[in-house]
């Protein structure tokens, strides 16, 4: 059966996830995700794509990022894999595939989903009932994004800067955006178009991708809210 094409545009944000094999773990500890954070940043700045958020769980990572070049958003999880995988293998002295088949990605339309979806990839811990709050987490975006810590990996969507008219401000607007829950039927429609690589946004959104790549881009499967955290 063919793959479903990827629906990437230049400079349109895409939401990404990298499972571990059969949701395996893909750190152990503390060194394993710095190892990933560092080839993560040198991926990006190799192939010039920029990072949004980030989050990186047990046995999955999520990215927010786009590129100039919609190929080089395919090339970063090659480029990861072939850095990352061989260090976890000889270090745990196994052999094989380190993840679940192909990553799963969807476009974001940026004006309606973006900052959802921002909370969404750093609202994974506390869904998995990790932590209580996102600042716990270190291992994200948040404290860049919600909290000013300079993180050299992130490259602030100009979506976000308009939050604020400085960094401070710009911060204290984005973590007021946590004091709610992110809507139920929203979390439902991140994970239903990012595992079925239908862009994320209303028929107009759609319909101006399809006329961009002249292909037809589909519907996202909502269904049922699935149980596992994503």
């Amino acid at each position: 059966m063919p793959r479903k094409p990827r629906f990437f545009l230049p400079d349109v944000p895409v939401h990404m996830i990298i499972r571990g094999n059969s949701r395996g773990a893909i750190y152990a500890e503390e060194e394993d995700y710095q190892a990933y954070l560092g080839w993560l940043r040198e991926g990006a700045e190799q192939l010039a794509c920029r990072i949004h958020a980030y989050v990186l769980m047990t046995n999955h990572v999520h990215l927010l990022v786009s590129a100039s070049n919609p190929a080089d958003l395919s090339r970063l999880p090659q480029y990861l894999g072939r850095r990352y995988v061989p260090y976890f293998n000889r270090k745990y002295d196994r052999s094989g595939t380190l993840w679940e088949g192909r990553y799963k990605a969807s476009t974001i339309d940026t004006e309606q989903y973006l900052l959802a979806c921002y909370r969404y990839i750093e609202l994974n811990p506390v869904r998995a009932g990790m932590v209580r709050t996102p600042g716990e987490y270190c291992w994200s975006s948040y404290a860049a994004n919600a909290q000013g810590e300079e993180n050299p990996l992130i490259t602030p969507h100009s979506l976000y800067l308009a939050l604020g008219k400085d960094a401070a401000q710009r911060a204290a607007h984005y973590r007021g955006g946590f004091r709610e829950a992110l809507d139920a039927a929203v979390i439902v429609h991140i994970r239903a178009s990012v595992q079925t690589g239908t862009p994320l946004g209303d028929d107009r959104f759609k319909k101006e991708i399809e006329r961009l790549l002249g292909v037809h881009v589909g519907q996202a499967r909502c269904g049922r809210p699935r149980k596992v955290v994503g």
